[in-house]
């Protein structure tokens, strides 16, 4: 269209109308034309925006961060391989800080599926770091100061942005599935970047702003989760004493994902959809007391208390003194067993002499 083209087309629309028109140019634009568009939306008075340096480029980033994941999980980082020099090894944090900045920065060109990727090979690796010695350091994930909750924010932005719902669902469920942890991602869990962590359904519930985006997301979640516990080893078949790969893995997944589940069980509990929870609690790839205290949760939202009681009962038979199954059990009035009874107890009496002992000022408020 030419201008009078243009605003014969755009003279029936109000106010709202252009406004929703501007607005999903800039959501569905590149990052030069959404500074192009604030530049025209800002007062007069304030200066124009500086042009921001030269983005990296998508393709030489992921070559990069190819590379060098390769090189770490060789081994090459700690000793004894001339691909890496001795010095490089000293200087792996600013490597890795560069190559994760440099990824993210590429997520804003017109095509950051190569960034994409790059950005999900670095955010295996942190990942990884936390149980593998790939640096001669104590905790690399604290050491590069790197962030995996805020950089997986930023990549699944980019897919729903870029690539649309129907990709967002096919590719974040599995990588929800395969990052998320229970205790974050560093080793000590304390530092300047755990406190900056969060549980990746946090960032992720925020992308789900519609009830459809999440009947349509948690759909695929629920068959990626089936996916995984497909591909679960399979359980030994040697007599007692063998140690159950399987088992424990579903146990600590089951964990990593209770901040996601209590989301997913707060969104659908009473709705249409609520037939998604019995899948959930149903799923092969969970298990362990962290999976009857979901079906505990379900059961609650549903009304049956007897049900619920009965459930978080033998939650506390197994861990009796995990502090969230004993309030749970104390809320619906579910019987106690008698190990469980008896921390309760006893963690009541403690607080009573706590709160004696502020209140006769013996020690510091606050």
């Amino acid at each position: 269209m030419n201008r009078d083209e243009f605003y014969a087309a755009v003279a029936p629309c109000d106010d709202a109308r252009l406004r929703k028109i501007l607005w999903t140019l800039y959501w569905r634009g590149n990052a030069q034309l959404r500074e192009r568009i604030e530049d025209e939306l800002r007062p007069p008075e304030k200066p124009k925006m500086k042009p921001r340096k030269e983005l990296p480029d998508p393709g030489t980033v992921l070559d990069d961060v190819t590379t060098f994941v390769t090189l770490v999980k060789d081994g090459a980082y700690m000793a004894g391989d001339r691909r890496v020099h001795h010095t490089e090894r000293s200087k792996w944090r600013l490597t890795f800080r560069r190559l994760a900045g440099d990824a993210l920065a590429a997520l804003r060109a017109d095509d950051p599926g190569p960034a994409q990727q790059a950005v999900a090979e670095m955010v295996d690796l942190a990942c990884d770091m936390k149980d593998s010695d790939y640096f001669h350091s104590d905790d690399p994930v604290e050491a590069a100061k790197f962030v995996v909750s805020d950089a997986v924010a930023v990549l699944w932005e980019s897919v729903l942005r870029h690539d649309g719902l129907a990709a967002f669902t096919r590719r974040v469920p599995e990588q929800l599935i395969r990052w998320e942890s229970e205790y974050g991602w560093t080793r000590r869990g304390y530092g300047q970047v755990p406190e900056k962590e969060t549980a990746l359904g946090v960032p992720l519930a925020r992308l789900l702003t519609t009830p459809d985006m999440w009947r349509t997301f948690a759909e695929s979640y629920l068959d990626a989760l089936d996916a995984a516990g497909q591909a679960d080893p399979g359980r030994p078949r040697t007599v007692s004493g063998s140690f159950d790969q399987t088992r424990y893995r579903r146990h600590e997944r089951t964990k990593d994902l209770a901040t996601w589940h209590e989301m997913v069980l707060d969104q659908f509990a009473g709705t249409p959809e609520d037939e998604l929870l019995d899948r959930l609690a149903a799923s092969p790839a969970l298990g362990g007391a962290e999976l009857t205290f979901l079906r505990a949760r379900i059961a609650d939202a549903r009304g049956d208390v007897a049900q619920a009681a009965r459930l978080v009962t033998e939650c506390l038979e197994e861990l009796p003194g995990n502090q969230e199954y004993l309030d749970f059990a104390v809320d619906i009035g579910a019987t106690l067993p008698p190990s469980a009874r008896k921390i309760h107890a006893e963690r009541a009496a403690t607080e009573a002499l706590i709160a004696q002992a502020y209140q006769a000022g013996r020690l510091p408020s606050g």
